[in-house]
C-alpha cells in the first residue's frame, strides 16, 4: 500500500508546488485526484489525515465509514471541455450531473457574488479503489466561459483549493453514529468547516479542517450521509456562525425568517392532501398524476411542490416522470416546456400517515391550534397570559379534553416525536430494573397514549406497567398497549397528579415538567416523592436549555411553552433546584435523541 504520495498528489488539488510559478491545468489536478482514489485504503486515508489516530481507535472507526472520493473544483469552459478533460483523465464523460448546493454557497460568500451567477454541477465519476472497490472522483464543476467575469474566481481557487477534500461515507445512516464519528475527529484535531443539505440527493455534508500535521496535502475532510441529520448538521455548523448562508446579507436573512410562517402552513398542507403518501421516495412522479391522486389542481401543486423541493421535502426530476402504470408522461406544466415531476425524500416520509415514526400528526397541530395562538404571543410577552387561553378562553388541557378529535390529535402528536425514546429501554435505570429477580413495575406519570411505556416494556418482557392519565387518555392507552402485546403486564390509573401510585419501582415523567411553571413543578414532583420507596428511581424527559446560550430546540420550546401553556424550559441546574425543594436529588443527565435530555432522580439522603 503507498503512503508516500508523488508532489503533485500530496498537495492540495491546485495549490502550487515551492518555486512553482505556473499553474497547474485541471486536467492534471483531476488526474491526480484520480491516482489518489485508486491507491488508498479507509485506513490509510484516516491515518493520513489524522496522524494521531492510530492502534484500535483506528480499528474500530474504519468499519463504521468507507474512502467514498476526492473532491475538486475545476472550471471548465463549457460542457464540451469538461467531457474532454474527464476523457483525458479516463473517467466516464457521460457521468450525470446535479446542481450544488454546498459548494455554490460557499463561492458566493467567500467572493461576495450572487448565487444566480454560479452555475456549479456535481458530477461523481467511478474510480476502482486497491481492492476494486466502487469509488469516485467528486468534481465540482464551475463553468467559466471567456470572457465571464468569473476568470478571477478560478484563478483564487486554483491557488488556495479551497473545496479541494478527501470523504468518507457512513455505511448506515446511524445519528448516533454520525456524532460518534465527529467527536472522534475533533478529538484528533479535525474543526468544522461547513457543510450542508443537499435536497437533490437527500444527503448531508459535513466539513472538517485536518491538522497541518498530517501526511496528506489534503487539508479538508468531508463526512457524508444520506438523509436529513438537520440537528447534527445544526452542532456542526454551531461553533462558526459566519457559516450561515446569509450572515452577510441581513435583509435576505430577516426576508426569509418572516416568511417562516409560510414553510409551516405548507408542510401541513402537503401532510392535510395526503401528497406524503401518494408520492414515491424512489421513483418521481408527475404533477398531472399526483393531482389526480390527490383531487388538486395541477399548477397550484406544482407551485407548492417546488416550494417543498426548496425545503428538502421532495426532490424534483424534471426528466423522469411517469404515470400510475409506469409509462412516459409529457406535457408542457412550467416554464421548461416539461411536465415537472417529484419523489419524496426521507425529509418529506416522515410525513406519511402509515410511518411508523410519522410526524404528520405535529403539522397539523403546530399549523392548526397552536398556529393560531402564536398570533397572539405579543399578549403573552405583555401580560404573562398564555396566548392560548386569551385566543380559546380556557387553558390548553381543558379545550383538548372537551373536544374529542383534537384531544386526539394531541395524543398523536405527543407520541409523533417518540424516536426520542429509542435510546430510554437501555438506560441503566430500566435495565437494573429488568434484571432484578423479582418483577418490577415501571410508573408513567401523565403517560399518554402508553407509546413510552410500550416501548419499555416492549424491549423487557419481564417489567410490569401502570399508566396514569386523565379517563380519556386512559382508554386510548389501554388500546394503545394492548395492540403493542403488552397490555396485560399494565395497570391504569385515572387521575391527576395527586393521584400517582405508590410502590412504583421506577417513575417516568415525560414531558410533563415544562407545561407548568416552578410552584406548580414542585408540587408535582413532591406528589412523586411521597409515592416512591427509598430504592425507586425517578427518571425524567425534557429538553435543557443550553448553558452557553447556543442555538437549541429546547429554546424555541420555551418560547413555544410560554405562548400555548404558560409553561417553560429549563437548565439543569434549575431542574436540580426544583428536585432538591421536593425533596430529591439529581444524579445525572444524559442526552437523546431530538435535543432531549433525561434527568434521573433518587430521593435525597
Amino acid at each position: 500500500m503507498t503512503t508516500t504520495l508523488p508532489a503533485e498528489a500530496t498537495r492540495p488539488a491546485g495549490s502550487p508546488l515551492r518555486g512553482e510559478t505556473m499553474l497547474p491545468d485541471d486536467t492534471a489536478r483531476l488526474r491526480a485526484a484520480v491516482a489518489f482514489v485508486r491507491e488508498h485504503d479507509t485506513a490509510t486515508v484516516l491515518s493520513l489525515l489524522l496522524p494521531g489516530l492510530r492502534g484500535p481507535e483506528l480499528e474500530s472507526l474504519a468499519p463504521h465509514c468507507r474512502f467514498a472520493h476526492a473532491g475538486l473544483l475545476i472550471f471548465p469552459t463549457d460542457p464540451q471541455d469538461l467531457r474532454r478533460r474527464l476523457a483525458d483523465c479516463g473517467l466516464a464523460v457521460d457521468t450525470p450531473s446535479q446542481p450544488s448546493v454546498v459548494v455554490r454557497q460557499r463561492l458566493a460568500r467567500r467572493h461576495r457574488r450572487d448565487l444566480a451567477e454560479l452555475d456549479v454541477r456535481i458530477l461523481r465519476p467511478r474510480v476502482q479503489g486497491p481492492a476494486g472497490e466502487r469509488r469516485a472522483v467528486e468534481v465540482f464543476a464551475l463553468t467559466v466561459p471567456a470572457p465571464s467575469g468569473l476568470e478571477a474566481i478560478a484563478a483564487h481557487e486554483r491557488v488556495r483549493g479551497h473545496e479541494a477534500h478527501l470523504a468518507l461515507e457512513l455505511e448506515h445512516p446511524d445519528p448516533l453514529v454520525l456524532r460518534g464519528l465527529c467527536a472522534v475527529l475533533a478529538r484528533h484535531g479535525a474543526r468544522p468547516d461547513g457543510g450542508g443539505y443537499n435536497p437533490h440527493e437527500d444527503g448531508t455534508v459535513l466539513y472538517f479542517t485536518t491538522p497541518a500535521a498530517g501526511a496528506c496535502g489534503y487539508r479538508r475532510l468531508e463526512l457524508y450521509t444520506p438523509g436529513d441529520h438537520r440537528d447534527a448538521l445544526a452542532d456542526h455548523l454551531r461553533p462558526d456562525p459566519q457559516e450561515r448562508p446569509d450572515a452577510d446579507r441581513p435583509a435576505e436573512t430577516l426576508l426569509r425568517l418572516l416568511t417562516g410562517a409560510w414553510t409551516t402552513q405548507a408542510l401541513a398542507a402537503f401532510a392535510r392532501l395526503g401528497l406524503p403518501d401518494a408520492m414515491d421516495p424512489y421513483t418521481a412522479t408527475g404533477t398531472r398524476e399526483l393531482a389526480r391522486r390527490t383531487a388538486t389542481r395541477p399548477e397550484n401543486l406544482a407551485t407548492l411542490l417546488r416550494y417543498l423541493t426548496m425545503l428538502g421535502v421532495v426532490a424534483e426530476n424534471p426528466e423522469d416522470t411517469t404515470d400510475a402504470e409506469g409509462t412516459q408522461q409529457t406535457g408542457d406544466t412550467g416554464d421548461t416546456g416539461k411536465e415537472e415531476s417529484f419523489r419524496l425524500t426521507r425529509l418529506g416520509a416522515l410525513l406519511r400517515a402509515d410511518s411508523p415514526d410519522t410526524m404528520r400528526p405535529l403539522a397539523l397541530m403546530y399549523a392548526g391550534p397552536f398556529y393560531r395562538s402564536f398570533a397572539a404571543l405579543d399578549h403573552t410577552v405583555r401580560t404573562g397570559q398564555p396566548a392560548f387561553d386569551h385566543l380559546f378562553g380556557e387553558n390548553h388541557f381543558d379545550h383538548f379534553a372537551r373536544d374529542p378529535e383534537l384531544a386526539d390529535l394531541f395524543d398523536r402528536s405527543m407520541a409523533a416525536s417518540s424516536r426520542m425514546f429509542q435510546p430510554l429501554p437501555a438506560h441503566p435505570v430500566i435495565t437494573t430494573a429488568a434484571q432484578a429477580s423479582a418483577p418490577r413495575t415501571v410508573v408513567d406519570v401523565a403517560g399518554g397514549n402508553g407509546e413510552l411505556l410500550g416501548r419499555i416494556l416492549t424491549a423487557h418482557p419481564g417489567l410490569r406497567g401502570t399508566l396514569l392519565e386523565r379517563p380519556h387518555a386512559v382508554e386510548a392507552a389501554r388500546r394503545s398497549l394492548d395492540a403493542a402485546g403488552c397490555g396485560d403486564r399494565c395497570d391504569y390509573r385515572s387521575g391527576d397528579f395527586a393521584d400517582v401510585p405508590h410502590g412504583g419501582d421506577v417513575y417516568v415523567l415525560s414531558r410533563i415538567l415544562h407545561d407548568w411553571d416552578d410552584d406548580r413543578c414542585r408540587e408535582i414532583l413532591r406528589h412523586c416523592a411521597r409515592a416512591m420507596p427509598a430504592h425507586a428511581d425517578l427518571l425524567i424527559i425534557e429538553r435543557l436549555l443550553p448553558a452557553d446560550g447556543a442555538p437549541s430546540l429546547a429554546t424555541a420550546w420555551d418560547l413555544h411553552m410560554m405562548c400555548n401553556v404558560g409553561g417553560r424550559e429549563r437548565r439543569a441546574e434549575h431542574y436540580a433546584r426544583l428536585l432538591a425543594d421536593a425533596g430529591l436529588e439529581l444524579l445525572d443527565h444524559t442526552p437523546l435523541p431530538l435535543e432531549a435530555y433525561v434527568l434521573h432522580a433518587r430521593k435525597a439522603r
